[in-house]
């Protein structure tokens, strides 16, 4: 590994480019990661702080590194200036083990006064402060950023939404939608509407909003089955979930085989899984001779 990284040459010719260009391209941290074995942890830290890409799968290698060693000061003043927020969470799960919950908080609150931080920040804070009780306060850091030019994204919205249906305040979350919809110009995402239909069956409203899904323009589409099978099979209404996929035999099969064997109907499912539909094998785009005209 260490020849390998002696190997390295720049990702490019501009000289004011840091990057360099590895083989295999993780090589960093795996040489980082023997070093950390070998009790040669000054040595892993710079390694990993010569990466170009500090975070794989949400986690990012030298917060781990130091959360593991204990190195908190180090982490904190990391935390501070990694751009993903994925040290500032290694930081939260050492602070939050050691039951400094407002700490935690600190650490969050101070990585998302950062330029886009709160983006980075607001679903693992917004949980924390759930779990601890602080329900008001999680929720109003979803609405801060959720109410934001451009901020209503549906994975946002989506956290803000459980979090008022965990809490039983489901028709909370259909006032918001509807908010959201009227400064829309009455328009409304698909991934929005499935948010509705589930907070309307929380509300008790199952038939609404079961109606509502039928009457959907999308109504009649294979995902849009998939959203009514789910609310079906949520209220026990397995039977009538399975028959709703049944209308789109192409698509949703593990669905319906798993809506099948809930009902004690083992050979049907095995059987709708036998008969998926298998995908053509696509052509390899990167075959043949490469070309500098479109399509590339």
């Amino acid at each position: 590994m260490e020849a390998r990284v002696a190997a390295a040459v720049p990702a490019c010719d501009d000289p004011d480019c840091g990057r360099l260009r590895l083989e295999p391209s993780n090589a960093l941290p795996l040489l980082a990661a023997v070093r950390e074995r070998q009790g040669r942890i000054e040595e892993a830290t710079a390694l990993l702080r010569r990466r170009d890409a500090t975070s794989v799968n949400g986690r990012d290698a030298l917060a781990d590194l130091l959360a593991r060693h204990d190195r908190i000061e180090e982490l904190r003043a990391y935390a501070a200036s990694e751009y993903h927020g994925h040290a500032a969470q290694s930081l939260a799960e050492v602070l939050e083990e050691r039951g400094d919950v407002e700490g935690v908080i600190a650490a969050y609150r101070t990585f998302a006064e950062n330029s886009d931080g709160l983006w980075h920040v607001a679903v693992p804070l917004s949980r924390l402060l759930a779990r601890h009780g602080r329900i008001e306060e999680a929720i109003a850091v979803m609405r801060t950023l959720a109410d934001r030019p451009g901020g209503a994204e549906d994975w946002i919205v989506h956290t803000l939404c459980e979090l008022y249906a965990d809490q039983g305040r489901a028709r909370d979350g259909l006032a918001y939608l509807d908010a959201l919809k009227a400064r829309r110009g009455g328009a409304e995402d698909g991934e929005f509407f499935r948010m509705r239909l589930a907070l309307m069956a929380d509300c008790g409203l199952l038939d609404e909003a079961i109606e509502q899904a039928r009457a959907h323009p999308e109504g009649d589409t294979w995902y849009a089955a998939r959203s009514l099978s789910g609310l079906l099979a949520g209220t026990g209404r397995t039977e009538e979930a399975a028959a709703v996929l049944e209308r789109h035999p192409d698509s949703n099969a593990s669905l319906r085989a798993e809506h099948l064997i809930d009902l004690g109907r083992i050979k049907e499912a095995v059987q709708v899984l036998q008969q998926r539909p298998r995908t053509a094998p696509i052509d390899d785009p990167w075959a043949g001779s490469p070309s500098s005209e479109p399509p590339f």
